[in-house]
């Protein structure tokens, strides 16, 4: 029953996107249109949130006829420090989404009202702990921008449409978070999958469909309730982050949800999606920047959860830097990542912020489990410190624009055993139109392995350390888990048996072909 309503809340959500992209076609084009779509529906739901938290609060001292939404801007004022305070930032009742979309349509000045709206609720953070968490939010939504339109009334046709389509996404009770589907994630999922020639991928980077983030996610918390922080060195837009909060419950994770994101466009959705997920401004703390060459969360490592799909293979600084070698963070291996291919720089980097108590997921680029050079020798640190938990085959497909199959990376510290599991997880997953996906059974099948570590026929096998040593430190999982041969077997007694039946068939037919052909030439 969840599944049939989660899919049928995906579809309602795709069919709203798919209408808005029919109306901005020909002049919005895909990856502008995926800041288009998100921006209004962040602006939709701080509008929404603000209001039902006001509303809410003076109906619980009785006034039931109260709405925020109908006050006046001066009476509204009266609650702007504290909202800010509260919530982080503070809208005028003139300036919700629900008004300015009400006037839209004939509002010749539309774009203007939205970029001031925008404005002033970045302005209402600045000077308050949350600044940071609002500024720029909406530089990627230009209302004025000439891909709307050549001129102003052609542009606010379009934004008209926009708000309108926005506005038209059925949301439960109108609270994202308790939806059964991440609305947001899946928007941007969407999205990536509408527009493959322009957003399928960009330097390395793919979006983390959502039944992998739940995989990393239960993986990281197997045996605990609940954990201190959580951490994402390349959060892209933020959904694996955001799964703990699905999962565990955001008071679960105690001191909040941290990452950093090398895209600036990236980086500001991955705030928004923080906001959409009602979590609070104090409560997370997302960077913009190089996290292998200028870390911004020194101050708050180490971390108890660790998960992460790093950007596969692309280039980094590397030797080129002297002062790499040295990093606390990569120095222990004695070699750094090659410049071409900054994976294990990543793990690297990972395991150094990882608490002793704590868990790392990361998903890899197959490749880092069998090259030579640098990247065996960083191999041979992991396992000879105990560091590699486990390495799960993922199956191929299941990231858009990567056919090929991915795995995943588990680091622990304080192992209690000197082994390292390994699961084939490559026929897990059930087909999804163009890729394929990971079911709940899948998921439940792999976690259930990992947490029992035990040998499991064509599935799973605890590998001593030493094995691996003496394998060259490979870790690939078809090293150590056997295949199943799933090809038939042939039974030779009964082959040969109708190879003679086809054979004694075949003289019959040309018996019976010749005997025709002398008839047909008798009667000439």
């Amino acid at each position: 029953m969840a599944d049939n309503r989660k899919e049928q809340e995906r579809q309602v959500l795709h069919n709203v996107i798919w209408g808005v992209a029919n109306d901005l076609r020909s002049s919005v084009d895909g990856w502008d249109f995926k800041q288009y779509v998100l921006g209004m529906l962040f602006y939709r739901y701080i509008s929404e949130n603000l209001s039902s938290y006001i509303d809410r609060d003076e109906h619980a001292t009785g006034d039931i006829a109260f709405s925020y939404a109908k006050l006046s801007d001066k009476d509204a004022e009266q609650a702007r420090d504290d909202m800010v305070k509260t919530k982080g930032f503070f809208i005028l009742p003139s300036e919700l989404f629900e008004n300015v979309n009400s006037r839209a349509s004939n509002d010749e000045n539309l774009n203007e009202t939205l970029e001031k709206a925008f404005k002033n609720i970045e302005a209402s953070a600045q000077g308050s702990d949350s600044e940071e968490d609002f500024k720029g939010l909406f530089d990627d939504l230009d209302v004025n921008s000439n891909k709307l339109g050549s001129t102003v009334a052609k542009r606010n046709e379009k934004l008209v449409k926009l708000m309108n389509g926005i506005a038209s996404m059925k949301l439960g009770d109108g609270n994202y978070k308790n939806n059964t589907i991440d609305v947001f994630g899946d928007a941007y999922e969407y999205l990536m999958g509408m527009y493959a020639s322009n957003a399928g991928k960009s330097g390395g980077e793919y979006y983390t469909p959502q039944e992998v983030s739940e995989l990393l996610t239960r993986l990281t918390i197997v045996g605990k309730t609940e954990v201190n922080k959580v951490y994402d060195p390349a959060c892209g837009s933020g959904s694996l982050l955001l799964k703990f909060a699905k999962i565990l419950g955001k008071d679960k994770v105690r001191l909040g949800f941290f990452g950093q994101e090398i895209n600036i466009t990236t980086y500001n959705l991955c705030r928004i999606n923080m906001f959409l997920h009602d979590i609070d401004f104090d409560k997370f703390d997302i960077a913009h920047g190089d996290t292998l060459t200028d870390p911004a969360h020194l101050d708050d490592e180490p971390f108890e959860a660790i998960v992460s799909n790093p950007p596969y293979s692309i280039k980094w600084a590397g030797d080129e830097n002297p002062i790499l070698i040295n990093d606390p963070r990569f120095s222990p291996a004695g070699v750094l990542a090659p410049k071409s291919k900054a994976d294990m720089a990543f793990i690297m980097h990972s395991l150094s912020w990882l608490a002793t108590n704590g868990t790392a997921a990361i998903v890899c680029f197959p490749g880092i489990l069998y090259r030579s050079g640098a990247e065996q020798k960083i191999r041979t640190y992991l396992v000879d410190n105990n560091y590699v938990d486990c390495v799960i085959q993922l199956p191929d497909n299941l990231f858009f624009g990567v056919t090929i199959a991915t795995c995943i990376m588990v680091l622990r510290k304080g192992k209690s055993e000197n082994k390292t599991l390994f699961i084939d997880a490559s026929n897990e997953f059930e087909k999804s139109k163009n890729s394929n996906k990971l079911n709940n059974d899948n998921i439940s099948k792999i976690v259930s392995a990992f947490e029992a570590r035990k040998d499991v026929e064509y599935f799973a096998r605890l590998v001593h350390n030493s094995d691996i040593a003496e394998q060259n430190y490979t870790l690939s999982v078809s090293t150590y888990v056997e295949q199943e041969d799933k090809r038939e077997t042939v039974d030779i007694t009964e082959l040969n048996a109708e190879i003679e039946r086809i054979v004694a068939r075949e003289d019959e037919l040309r018996t019976a072909i010749n005997k025709i052909i002398k008839e047909l030439g008798g009667d000439k």
